[in-house]
């Protein structure tokens, strides 16, 4: 079968800078493809390019006749009124599912991404939420390439396991620019990193984000391996050069053009080489204090429902603490409580004397009226960096901004310069604890990598709220597990966060099996107290004929039903959890009289 998508080198410009050139890329039937690259590279403008929203300047892009491509863009975005079931029903009516099987195609969706209420507004939804419904929206359309952009970024951490399965599940093919380095590791059969550190302006490598790693290391040491060849070939005809070789002969007239290639192609790969990273160190103070702060018995409660209670817990000197717990558990809160921005409801929280704290909030507020010089240094053109005086220009440069960009509004931003920008001021600021909300959100690979190394180093505390699986396992050394139902456990890393939040929904679904996992073998099956005739019957012998296949259906059942219970979405969701135990026991019950009816059968017969 022909690829669903051949691009053939594609190129794109904006202004004078070109984002990305003579790019070629082949989408086939079920390829998982992780799209990644440095901010700025093009990646969002090239998914935009494949689902036809944007027009390329040069090259060519063949679709497959009749194929169907659905794109989730970063911002969620719906009109003001329109419910769920509305958003769901509108994107289903544009495809040629049969009318009568829409309805139940639409609740088979909607009640594996999580939703309960059809009828509540969309614009209302959590930003999480709001993602889920985009993504449900493409998946009603039944696509042959489902083209996602940053999807983790407003996710929490059930929602991104819930995609990751969905996206290793699916039948269709999907690229999906992320940098959620464990969902490129467990989901990706393909990684393609759009750089212009690239001969080809990407590098594509098949396997997840490990084989990436690697090829990427390999080529990079053969590059520069061929960098260090031509510098010496360049000095070699430069020396020719300069003993004043002439071009009276065909021969010497073709060394020398040969030598203007080789120093154009050394140009063009120390060029491409050279590649810029945020210089990003936050600076702690002198503080000699090691309890900071004190939390004892903190509860908080809103509209009737509690976040969290009887936490107690202090902030040390040099701890790295983790905050994890589903959408609406109280983890942003919980910061806001550390701050003192707001109150508990319950408790006390004590802190150490002229604590200096710094927050990094996920709402990035910048004023957007003003410039990208203002925003970097608000006093003059300079800004004093541990005791140091540095020019704006420069202060810039450090974080990938072109001085010519000075004088541009903080609103032309994109969302990774905007969290760039926010980094620049909080440097400016000694603290003693760093509060970080979800700092993640749109930075690229690069920037996360030198963002983890300068939080490893900070000799502060840090208090850090992330959906990234990966910076949460790096960086934090105790982890504070909400459930959202008002339990706090501390915890050592992720993983032992979801075993802990597994167990808390167990705890919480009544009349739970011992053990729902395991069904009693039939050896163990217990008969049906029916009485057996001593011969069979017509009617006997012919529900004999079908018993086996109605056990292996129930069977195929049971599995389903095991399944389930271990689906991530299901287990962190205490009713949808209390459903699916009841299924699956049911399940169980069926198979279990199959196999005495069976018995009984054999018996007779």
């Amino acid at each position: 079968m022909p690829p669903i998508i051949n691009v053939q080198s594609v190129s794109k410009t904006y202004g004078t800078a070109p984002l990305f050139k003579n790019v070629s890329l082949t989408v086939s039937e079920g390829a998982r493809i992780g799209l990644i690259g440095p901010n700025g590279s093009g990646k969002s403008t090239l998914l935009q390019i494949l689902y036809g929203a944007v027009k390329p300047d040069t090259g060519e892009i063949a679709v497959r006749k009749r194929a169907r491509l659905s794109h989730i863009a970063q911002a969620s975005t719906f009109t003001p009124g329109e419910t769920v079931r509305h958003v769901i029903e509108s994107a289903i009516n544009r495809t040629a599912i049969p009318v009568e099987m829409r309805q139940s195609r639409m609740a088979e969706i909607l009640g594996r991404a999580g939703f309960k209420d059809l009828d509540a507004e969309a614009t209302t939804l959590s930003g999480g939420w709001q993602k889920r419904l985009a993504i449900v929206e493409g998946l009603v359309q039944e696509p042959d390439i489902l083209l996602l952009d940053e999807p983790t970024n407003h996710l929490d951490l059930a929602g991104i396991e819930w995609l990751e399965t969905l996206l290793k599940m699916a039948p269709f093919a999907s690229i999906v620019v992320s940098h959620d380095r464990y969902l490129l590791e467990n989901f990706a059969t393909e990684i393609v990193e759009l750089n212009r550190i690239y001969t080809d302006g990407l590098l594509h490598v098949d396997g997840n984000y490990s084989n990436f790693l690697q090829a990427k290391e390999d080529y990079l040491h053969a590059q520069g391996k061929r960098q260090e060849s031509l510098e010496n070939r360049v000095h070699t005809e430069l020396e020719w050069l300069r003993r004043g070789a002439k071009a009276r002969t065909r021969k010497s007239k073709a060394r020398i053009d040969k030598a203007f290639e080789i120093m154009a192609e050394s140009a063009d790969l120390n060029e491409r080489s050279q590649t810029a990273t945020a210089g990003i160190e936050f600076a702690a103070t002198d503080r000699r204090t090691k309890q900071l702060i004190e939390l004892e018995g903190v509860g908080y409660s809103i509209g009737g429902r509690t976040l969290f209670q009887d936490l107690d817990f202090t902030v040390k000197a040099g701890m790295r603490i983790g905050i994890v717990g589903p959408n609406g558990s109280g983890k942003t809160t919980l910061l806001r409580l550390i701050e003192g921005e707001i109150q508990p409801t319950s408790g006390s929280i004590r802190r150490a004397d002229q604590l200096k704290l710094v927050h990094f909030d996920q709402g990035r507020e910048i004023d957007s009226t003003l410039t990208l010089r203002r925003a970097l240094a608000p006093d003059s053109d300079s800004v004093v960096y541990q005791d140091r005086v540095i020019h704006v220009a420069a202060w810039a440069s450090r974080f990938l901004f072109d001085p010519d960009d000075l004088n541009q509004p903080v609103a032309r931003l994109s969302g990774g310069e905007r969290a760039r920008v926010l980094i620049a001021q909080l440097m400016l600021r000694q603290a003693d604890v760093l509060l970080l909300d979800e700092p993640t959100n749109d930075l690229d690979i690069p920037t996360l990598e030198v963002l983890e190394d300068s939080l490893q180093d900070y000799r502060g505390a840090l208090v850090l709220v992330t959906h990234d699986r990966y910076m949460m396992d790096r960086i934090s050394n105790v982890v504070l597990g909400l459930d959202g139902f008002g339990d706090v456990a501390r915890l050592a890393d992720y993983s032992q966060w979801t075993e802990w939040q597994r167990a808390q929904a167990l705890k919480r679904a009544p009349n739970v099996v011992t053990d729902t996992r395991s069904p009693r073998p039939a050896a163990e099956v217990v008969s049906s107290p029916v009485t057996a005739k001593k011969k069979m019957s017509y009617k006997d012998a012919r529900e004999h004929a079908s018993v086996e296949s109605r056990l292996a259906d129930a069977e195929d059942q049971l599995r389903i039903k095991q399944a389930a219970l271990e689906d991530p979405a299901i287990m962190s969701d205490a009713l949808r959890l209390q459903a699916a135990i009841a299924a699956l026991e049911q399940a169980q019950k069926d198979v279990e009289l199959l196999y005495g009816r069976w018995a009984e059968l054999e018996e007779k017969r």
